[in-house]
């Protein structure tokens, strides 16, 4: 079982492509952008889906196997190690405009992928070290609330209008971005003041987490202000949005257009396998450390990333995440081929 928990080390390929990119030049910085974009995607459109689960006993077995847990966490130093040599190297003279771009882009790439994907998976741990490793990954995107707003928010309201991080049905990706950053991070300051006022503690305070999350930021910004200078600090908060906005990308197409009925004023029937779109897609699945069985996730969300299933009746996405994301960037395509299987779910549930 220690062999298999290997094949989740494939995401160091786009991290040794991006450590080279920061010391590199020309075409090679891109080309941790180009297998992302175009090589998986591409692959993705001819591989078939594997929808198979483990049995009762791999699924123990690989629960209580520590190597998948050890590799989570060989991300945070690895994370922080990839922004130390971004930030060093990116006002490097002989860098041409289009190479400045390509190693901002590059970075935003690990703060999605690494630094909040892997944080959110961390971030449902229950163990105080492993949040911490999440927050930690999480503040490479300035992205520490998303640790509030998800697991107490999210996870409770998703697929209801209720939720700020559920795509409506015909909603432009560009309209949803600024609903849910926008909403997500109110929803996690009324979270964290309602927790405070549960303890009997003041709201401004440093016993509220929003407090304490914009404090840690606020000061990770001004370190690198003072050690690298202004303009490195303006590439890396352009790289800390991109790295957000590629989860809200993956928000936006994990819910698209399905709805929890409404079975009492205000209450919603649990959320199950057929609230989130679920994508089998090998190479997606691995590199992102398995968020694209997305519904299982959201059906038992305390259910580690190694041993998510494929539930029959949740709906499946036509092709990988990174494939999914950009077409959600071209919406007339997107609305074309996602709102007729919507409308293929809404038929089959009458």
């Amino acid at each position: 079982m220690k062999f298999r928990a290997l094949k989740y080390l494939l995401p160091l390929i786009l991290y040794i492509g991006a450590i080279r990119s920061f010391h590199s030049y020309g075409i090679v910085v891109w080309l941790p952008l180009i297998l992302a974009w175009v090589a998986i995607p591409l692959f993705e459109l001819f591989i078939k889906a594997h929808s198979g689960n483990m049995s009762s006993v791999e699924e123990e077995l690989a629960k209580s196997d520590k190597v998948y847990d050890i590799i989570l966490y060989l991300i945070v130093p690895l994370q922080f190690t990839a922004l130390y040599f971004f930030l060093k190297n990116i006002n490097d003279p002989l860098l041409q405009w289009y190479d400045i771009i390509g190693r901002i882009w590059v970075m935003g790439l690990l703060c999605g992928v690494f630094g909040i994907n892997v944080g959110h998976e961390l971030g449902h741990r229950t163990n105080v070290f492993e949040q911490l490793l999440a927050k930690a990954l999480l503040l490479t995107s300035l992205y520490m609330h998303f640790f509030i707003e998800h697991n107490k928010g999210h996870h409770k309201r998703v697929a209801t209008p209720e939720d700020p991080s559920s795509a409506r049905y015909g909603e432009w990706i560009f309209a949803f971005y600024f609903r849910s950053v926008i909403f997500s991070y109110f929803s996690a300051w009324h979270i964290a003041n309602n927790d405070v006022k549960k303890k009997g503690k003041p709201v401004l305070s440093f016993y509220n987490e929003m407090i304490q999350f914009h404090l840690i930021e606020i000061g990770f910004v001004a370190i690198i202000f003072f050690v690298f200078g202004w303009l490195t600090t303006i590439y890396f908060l352009a790289a800390a949005t991109i790295g957000l906005l590629l989860l809200e990308t993956v928000n936006y197409i994990e819910h698209y257009g399905l709805q929890r009925k409404n079975i009492a004023d205000g209450k919603y029937e649990r959320a199950m396998p057929a609230h989130s779109w679920n994508s089998d897609h090998v190479i997606g699945r691995l590199f992102l450390f398995e968020l694209s069985r997305h519904s299982d996730h959201h059906y038992l969300a305390s259910r580690k990333y190694q041993i998510l299933r494929h539930h029959d009746d949740s709906p499946q996405m036509p092709t990988g995440y990174p494939g999914m994301m950009l077409l959600a960037l071209m919406p007339p395509v997107w609305f074309w081929i996602m709102n007729k299987r919507i409308k293929d779910i809404e038929l089959k549930s009458n």
